[in-house]
């Protein structure tokens, strides 16, 4: 099983192992990407875990190939 977070390719700190640096990184220059990935995926909680999960890897990719900037960059952790 995949999920997909999001972070910018500025950001030397894994969302997933290193989230308290990664978030002070993330506030700190401004990008708020939870702020971001809350506004673009369409989660719910009448949704199972599974659809979540698969509608904040489809925005996390949305984010990904509609960024002119460059700036934002998908990190993939596997899970068996």
């Amino acid at each position: 099983m995949e999920y997909y977070y999001l972070t910018t390719v500025d950001n030397p700190y894994d969302p997933y192992e290193q989230f308290d640096q990664w978030f002070a990184f993330d506030t700190e220059k401004g990008y708020n990407c939870c702020g971001l990935l809350e506004r673009v995926a369409r989660t719910s909680e009448e949704l199972s875990p599974e659809d979540n999960r698969i509608e904040i890897n489809n925005a996390v990719d949305q984010i990904v190939l509609n960024d002119p900037t460059g700036l934002y960059k998908r990190v993939v952790k596997k899970f068996d």
